[in-house]
């Protein structure tokens, strides 16, 4: 019985007990899998198909033009705990989630350093202010990995595969803003994310 509580107490502190309500309870898709209703899609998507759902997948791709764009949710969202899976596809990956703004929790090889900074935050005039750890150990770079990103105010705290890597207080954070999925562009590339969730937080 001890054992099992220090479990229920782990688990707990590893996702977020915020305002007496248990977060990970409250999550609820963003994304239902068959379209991208809740969403504002970029003008000329249609054509190109740079986001496009399919089996349950969010598929993002860019090509032979490299345009880059970003698919923003139609909702702002102030405090929240988002999760998420991704996995790289072709070419060199430079994706990332924006947190309510031009801030970004970085996915894949940063353009300006050349080497992968998943789980990173890319705070626009600073570049890279702190780096997540343990990513070389825990990312799987030919399956699927599972994020968490928790905005509380102007902090953002990171998950990957369930660990926390990443904590970074951003004054250049505001509190309420869309969520985006960023496609890089000047690259041919491709990711592909899933089960998008989002829980708001009290």
């Amino acid at each position: 019985m001890l054992l099992m509580n220090s479990k229920l107490f782990f688990t707990l502190i590893m996702f977020g007990f915020v305002g007496g309500v248990f977060a990970e309870s409250k999550l609820k898709p963003i994304f239902n899998g068959k379209n991208l209703s809740g969403w504002t899609v970029p003008e000329g998507n249609d054509k190109a198909g740079w986001y496009k759902a399919e089996d349950g997948i969010l598929k993002i791709k860019n090509g032979p033009k490299k345009k880059g764009s970003i698919l923003w949710t139609q909702k702002k969202y102030k405090d929240f705990l988002m999760e998420f899976e991704f996995r790289f596809g072709d070419g060199v990956v430079d994706s990332g989630v924006h947190v309510r703004n031009k801030d970004q929790i970085q996915i894949g090889i940063s353009g300006s350093l050349k080497r992968d900074m998943t789980c990173s935050p890319y705070i626009p005039g600073k570049g890279y202010p702190v780096e997540a750890r343990n990513i070389k150990k825990l990312l799987k770079p030919k399956d699927w990995n599972t994020m968490r990103i928790q905005a509380l105010g102007k902090e953002y705290t990171v998950w990957l595969q369930g660990e926390k890597v990443m904590t970074y207080k951003s004054d250049s954070a505001i509190l309420e803003g869309p969520v985006g999925i960023q496609l890089h562009g000047n690259r041919i590339m491709g990711i592909d994310y899933r089960n998008l969730k989002l829980a708001e937080l009290p």
